[in-house]
């Protein structure tokens, strides 16, 4: 198949089942069942599946797509559903994403997306990600206090509402979907009619010309996996066990010496994975080491201890009460104020090594964010530490939920993996004493992390990341604990409130 490049020619697309590799949108509504409202509705849309299948092998999968919408968003409010539109379902979105039918999408200069869920979930995706001019889908009603009623306006007529798209213009040039859907009556407006699976003829065309989609590097949400039926019944069933683990894990951090700790985390599901060789205990002088790593959890500082064996401070910004409580290292907080900062961070500094994460912020995808400069500016000795980590079920990291549950969902995992690497101490040629300025040594210790994970380097902050996910410039404020531990018990509803 030859794909069309010249001016003016357009595409309809099928969303579920052509774009996307999975047709099923069961897995979407889960989604937004868990994040935007909690576990129960969680666990009732999945007791509803057997009722949606059902009615989708009589040909009822209208009917079907109703109760299942109806379910995930009865009573929920338009700012949650929207919010995980945006920051939790374009990663699984995009995840799913069939690549030989972007390759044909992306190659025309005007793109419709069709597809069966509401619109308001798929939008957000499909126009800054996928780079679609119009979509689709059905609309939700609202009540006046701006919660989801449920219900969908009307009956979604796909072939006219994609025929009024072109009543100005040509019909379109090129038709994507499944003939047996329901949606994809739509082909018959189109001159040709393309059906998955697809497979493009030419393999020779040059990949750098073909458009990419926009990477998802900013995203929420708990889940680590696309809960479709199977895998959400297993998240229900683990969850019980996972909780259990969950506080004996925390429980015997705070109270085992740092050394024991890596031997019974082993026993517990737990794996360190250690590259490289760390610097010897700090022995006095004028300066401790300063350990510069990669920020992808909570647990950054204390698996780095927990390797050297020793507690070593960590600086900290927007943690929790509850979780500086708990914590097993010393903590330093940051005011945000430079000056004040720099002065802190150098009285630690005498006093031993700390660990410092200048993203500011964490970050899941394989991209670093920018690193702040004010731990070059303080010592020339510092050691880069490439941190990754692996989990199965639950993200450690938040953005829209409450971050003292984030060290919870990690030890909630069944075999949480953290992978930590040591480079080598900079040179004193790559540090401020050799005349650098403090942007291009933290630039440049971003990059060679980066390379020794194989990530990307960006000049996003940590504004840039929670002005995408949560609508907001990231800046918290604090609970007391009484306040903190009534709120944890709202574990089981991962939406919860930002601290």
């Amino acid at each position: 198949m030859q794909t069309h490049t010249g001016s003016m020619e357009s595409i309809v697309s099928e969303l579920e089942g052509t774009l996307l590799r999975d047709p099923d949108p069961f897995s979407y509504f889960m989604l937004v069942a868990f994040e935007a409202s909690g576990l129960i509705r969680f666990a009732v849309l999945l007791m509803v599946w057997p009722v949606i299948r059902f009615l989708e092998m009589i040909g009822m999968e209208e009917a079907g797509l109703k109760l299942m919408t109806f379910v995930a968003v009865f009573g929920v409010p338009k700012s949650e559903i929207e919010s995980v539109s945006r920051a939790v379902l374009p990663k699984f979105y995009m995840d799913d994403l069939d690549m030989e039918a972007w390759k044909v999408f992306s190659s025309y200069d005007k793109r419709v997306v069709v597809t069966k869920m509401p619109r308001i979930m798929v939008e957000r995706f499909v126009k800054e990600h996928l780079r679609a001019d119009e979509v689709i889908g059905s609309e939700l009603l609202v009540n006046r206090f701006g919660f989801a009623t449920g219900f969908v306006k009307g009956e979604v007529n796909i072939y006219s509402r994609v025929a009024k798209l072109f009543v100005d213009e040509e019909q379109p040039t090129l038709g994507l979907g499944r003939p047996s859907s329901s949606g994809s009556s739509f082909l018959s407006l189109c001159k040709e009619q393309i059906h998955p699976p697809l497979m493009i003829a030419n393999k020779k065309h040059d990949e750098q010309q073909v458009l990419r989609p926009l990477p998802v590097i900013f995203h929420d949400g708990r889940l680590v996996k696309r809960p479709t039926p199977s895998t959400a019944l297993l998240i229900l069933l683990w969850m019980p066990l996972g909780i259990s683990l969950a506080f004996i894990r925390l429980f015997m951090g705070l109270i085992l010496p740092m050394r024991a700790i890596p031997y019974m985390s082993q026993l517990f599901g737990g794996k360190v994975i250690v590259k490289g060789k760390p610097p010897p205990p700090f022995s006095g002088g004028n300066s401790g080491v300063l350990f510069v790593c990669t920020h992808r959890t909570l647990m950054d500082p204390v698996i780095l201890s927990t390797v050297l064996k020793r507690r070593i401070p960590a600086v900290t910004y927007s943690i929790s009460r509850l979780s500086e409580l708990l914590s097993p290292i010393p903590t330093v907080r940051l005011t945000r104020v430079r000056h004040v900062d720099a002065e802190r961070i150098k009285l630690e500094l005498t006093k031993g090594d700390l660990v410092v994460c200048p993203e500011g912020t964490t970050c899941r995808e394989p991209f670093l964010l920018r690193f702040s400069a004010l731990f070059a500016e303080l010592t020339n000795r510092i050691v880069p530490v490439a941190m990754n980590y692996r989990v199965g079920f639950f993200h450690a990291t938040t953005a829209r939920g409450w971050k003292a549950l984030d060290p919870i969902f990690f030890f909630m995992n069944p075999r949480p993996v953290y992978e930590v690497t040591f480079l080598n101490q900079l040179p004193v040629e790559a540090t401020c004493s050799s005349g650098k300025s403090p942007h291009d040594v933290a630039n440049y210790v971003q990059r060679i992390l980066a390379s020794t994970l194989g990530f990307e380097c960006t000049n996003f902050t940590r504004k840039d990341k929670y002005k995408v996910l949560a609508g907001n410039d990231g800046t918290v404020s604090y609970t007391s604990f009484g306040d903190q531990f009534r709120k944890m018990v709202s574990i089981f509803n991962p939406k919860t409130m930002k601290e």
